[in-house]
């Protein structure tokens, strides 16, 4: 069965239910490349774990910590990344968002300084406001001939109120993996300067054919202590609506100061039981939708950035991972917002601009387009910025 073809986009249901930014929260006419969420329904075998569940009506409290299937069945899915998470240090939590949120409040304080790349997902800088402390962007370099990012200023951005520094691994937007040799480098800067690392790793299941993922906690001979992750099941599972990730680390200390920041104690925090129970059932069951969901989104990438980059003025970047596209439209003279209106108003195709709102000051003159929808919809989105860029290009002559 071919999960993700076009029949399988179900537009009925993505308009009355795909809000940030997507169908249900753009005119009729407007097809939304746009949040980083699936058009296509998650699996089945998930659909039918919340069903059992649900039929004999009772939901109880859950416990406090999180069901224990559920850190089980995460330390099983780590293990597969090379990562050794012990199963009592893993915190299910409502959103990946929150988890970030929860290990700012956790570790950082007023006066406090945390690295933040830019670009790269505003979820960083907003979870270091949220604890009062300040974030200071790290303005990453891209080298596209290599597809790698370049850190090699980063310890001049280190000050004695440093505490921590963001890593999202893989990189959104550049949509890059970050080599061994990059993570020991950043490993290193944290030991020297006695610094934790908040770890995202919410894209890792979406690498392509053409790279590798490596996670921090696949290093040699490291202690991992500094390291705070986080993990979630909206981009690999299409479970956004469930709010539903966890957190995890190595250190008992460390995992008691992210209990009392979490609130679940109390009851104030944590993640309902019908999620947790998904997202079970993602990770024991829904391999094969990952794969199918890979192998199509490989398809969706080539043919985007090949479509883009023979366009004029816009040059895409192709990703190893993620299913984003970083499209820089600086030829156009315009910003990302300018430009993004214009599509939007004139030929119906809804994108993310850069700039400081989602990715940072050193995202301007850059878009992102999310292709993780159908063929026919992605090549309908892509001939509509086609029309834009050409009559763009044409009013310049």
């Amino acid at each position: 069965m071919n999960y993700f073809n076009d029949e399988n986009v179900n537009l009925q249901a993505l308009k009355k239910k795909a809000f940030n930014l997507r169908w249900a929260e753009v005119p009729d006419h407007v097809i939304p490349m746009t949040a980083a969420d699936p058009d296509y329904p998650c699996a089945p075998e998930i659909k039918k774990a919340m069903s059992d569940y649900i039929a004999d009506g009772y939901f109880s409290y859950t416990p406090k910590l999180g069901l224990d299937e559920f850190k089980q069945a995460f330390s099983n899915y780590a293990l597969k990344k090379g990562e050794k998470i012990d199963p009592e240090l893993v915190l299910p939590v409502d959103s990946a968002a929150r988890a970030m949120d929860i290990i700012a409040k956790a570790f950082l304080k007023p006066g406090d300084e945390m690295i933040v790349f830019d670009p790269c997902d505003f979820l960083f800088r907003e979870a270091c406001l949220s604890a009062g402390a300040t974030p200071v962007s790290f303005p990453v370099g891209l080298d596209e001939e290599n597809r790698k990012m370049d850190l090699s200023h980063l310890e001049e951005y280190i000050t004695p109120r440093t505490r921590m520094i963001g890593l999202c691994n893989p990189h959104n937007p550049f949509g890059l993996v970050y080599s061994t040799d990059d993570l020991e480098y950043l490993m290193s800067l944290c030991e020297k300067y006695d610094l934790y690392i908040m770890n995202d790793e919410i894209w890792s299941d979406i690498i392509y054919s053409d790279a590798k993922f490596n996670s921090i906690y696949s290093l040699k001979d490291k202690c991992f202590d500094r390291v705070l992750s986080v993990f979630g099941y909206s981009k690999s599972f299409g479970l956004a609506g469930l709010r539903i990730g966890n957190l995890y680390t190595t250190n008992q200390d460390n995992f008691n100061r992210l209990l009392e920041a979490s609130q679940v104690l109390s009851t104030v925090g944590g993640a309902a039981s019908l999620s947790q129970v998904a997202a079970m059932a993602a990770m024991n069951d829904a391999g094969y939708y990952v794969k199918d969901f890979l192998k199509h989104l490989e398809e969706n990438r080539d043919y985007a950035v090949d479509y883009i980059n023979k366009l004029p003025m816009l040059k895409a970047y192709k990703p190893q991972a993620t299913y984003l596209l970083y499209v820089d439209i600086r030829e156009t003279g315009m910003s990302g917002k300018e430009f993004v209106d214009y599509l939007s108003d004139n030929y119906g195709v809804s994108l993310v601009p850069g700039g400081h709102q989602f990715f940072g000051d050193q995202s301007e003159g850059h878009i992102r387009i999310c292709f993780a929808t159908s063929k026919a919809i992605l090549r309908e989105g892509l001939d509509r910025l086609r029309k834009g860029v050409e009559a763009l290009a044409n009013k310049g002559e």
